[in-house]
C-alpha cells in the first residue's frame, strides 16, 4: 500500500505546555485507512484532522463494534522523538480486533504509517517534564446497517493529542473506591479487549466514586465480587510484606503494557513478583496487620499512580504517609527515564522516530 499525504494550510496554534490537560487538544493531521471485504485494508493516507462523516445507521453507533489503543511519543533532551513499546500496543490492538470480529491489520505497516504521521507532527510533541504526545489508534465498524452482525467495512484512524498529567493529582497519591454494586466485565466476555463497551460499563460507578470524593473505581471480579481485578484506567499492584502482587490475567482484565513493564522490571531487580488471585479481604487484612506497604496503579496515561486511600464498604484505609512509596517511585522513575531517554534502554522497549 502506498501512503498518500494531503496538506493543510490551516494550522492550529500550539498550546502552552505548562497548561496541558489530557485529551482535549488535537494536532493538525490524522491517519486513516479503509477496509471492505472485497478490497481488504486499502487507501492509507495522512490528511488534515477533521470530522468523520457517517450515516446515522452506521454499525459502530448501534452495536459498539470498535477497538482502540493508547500509547505515547516522548521528546528526549536531545530533541529526538521515541515511542515506548509500540509494537506491543499494535499486537494488543489486533488481539482486541479478533475478539470483536474486526479484520486484523499489518502491524509493521501501521507502525511505519504512525512514524510518518509523527514526523509530520514532530513540532506537536511537547518537551516539558511529564508531557508527551498521546496516540490514539482506533478501528470502527462503518456499515450503514441496523442488524446484529459483524460489519463488512471499517475505518482505522490515528489521532494525536499533546498531554500533561492524566490525574489532577499528578504523581501524588489518588483515592480509590471499591464497588460491590456494579460489574465491569466477566471471564469469557470482552474484559481483556480494549473496546469502548468496557469503558461505558465503568462510567456509572466512576461517577458515583467521584461524587464521594474518589478518583477511580477498584473493580472486583464479576462472579463472586470478591477478587480484585483492576482500576477503571489502570492495572493494580500491591506491596504486601515486601512482595509485589498483581491480579493474574484471567480473561476479564486488560493485559496492560505498563503492567507487563512493571513485572519485567521487578523481576530484573530480583523482587518477589507474584501474579495471582487476591481478594479485597486479603488486602484489608494486610493493612490491619501492618503488612500492606503500598498500592499503585499502572497504565499508559498515568504510567504509575500511587494510591493513598482505599474505601471498601464502610471501611476506609490509608496507605503510606500521603506521599508516593519507594516502590512506586522506583518504577515511575525507571519507566519514565527510559521513555524520555534519560537512561539506556536495556529492555528493548524503545523505538526511535527521529
Amino acid at each position: 500500500m502506498q501512503l498518500t499525504f494531503k496538506k493543510t494550510n490551516n494550522f492550529k496554534k500550539k498550546p502552552d505546555e505548562s497548561k496541558l490537560g489530557f485529551g482535549t487538544i488535537f494536532t493538525d493531521y490524522m491517519f486513516k485507512l479503509d477496509y471492505t471485504t472485497e478490497k481488504g485494508w486499502y487507501n492509507p493516507r495522512i490528511q488534515p484532522y477533521g470530522p468523520i462523516q457517517m450515516d446515522p445507521s452506521t454499525t459502530v453507533l448501534h452495536y459498539s463494534q470498535a477497538v482502540f489503543e493508547g500509547m505515547k511519543a516522548f521528546k528526549t533532551t536531545s530533541g529526538d522523538i521515541q515511542l515506548f513499546r509500540p509494537m506491543d500496543n499494535f499486537r494488543r490492538l489486533n488481539r482486541s480486533a479478533r475478539a470483536l470480529c474486526i479484520p486484523e491489520f499489518d502491524e509493521s505497516f501501521i507502525f511505519e504509517a504512525l512514524t510518518q504521521l509523527l514526523i509530520t507532527e514532530k513540532d506537536w510533541v511537547p518537551k516539558g517534564s511529564g508531557t508527551s504526545l498521546y496516540i490514539r489508534p482506533t478501528i470502527i465498524a462503518m456499515d450503514p446497517y441496523i442488524g446484529v452482525r459483524a460489519s463488512r467495512s471499517y475505518l482505522f484512524f490515528i489521532i494525536l493529542s499533546p498531554v500533561g498529567a492524566y490525574y489532577p493529582e499528578g504523581f501524588n497519591p489518588v483515592k480509590i473506591w471499591v464497588t460491590r454494586n456494579h460489574v465491569r466485565a466477566v471471564r469469557g466476555g470482552l474484559g481483556e479487549a480494549k473496546t469502548p463497551g468496557n469503558y461505558a460499563a465503568s462510567l456509572y460507578a466512576a461517577e458515583e466514586a467521584h461524587r464521594n470524593g474518589y478518583t477511580q473505581v477498584l473493580w472486583l471480579d464479576g462472579i463472586e465480587q470478591k477478587y480484585v481485578e483492576e482500576v477503571g484506567s489502570m492495572n493494580i499492584f500491591f506491596v504486601i510484606d515486601h512482595e509485589l502482587i498483581t491480579p493474574m490475567l484471567n480473561g476479564s482484565i486488560l493485559p496492560g503494557i505498563t503492567r507487563d513493564s512493571v513485572i519485567a522490571l521487578g523481576k530484573k531487580w530480583n523482587m518477589k513478583v507474584t501474579e495471582r488471585k487476591i481478594s479485597i479481604e486479603e488486602v484489608l487484612d494486610a493493612h490491619d496487620s501492618g503488612k500492606l506497604q503500598e498500592i499503585f496503579g499502572s497504565g499508559t496515561a498515568a504510567v504509575i499512580s500511587p494510591v493513598g486511600e482505599l474505601k471498601c464498604d464502610d471501611k476506609v484505609i490509608k496507605i503510606g504517609d500521603g506521599k508516593a512509596g519507594p516502590v512506586a517511585n522506583r518504577f515511575f522513575e525507571a519507566i519514565t527515564d527510559i521513555q524520555y531517554g534519560r537512561i539506556k534502554d536495556d529492555m528493548g522497549w524503545i523505538k526511535k522516530v527521529s
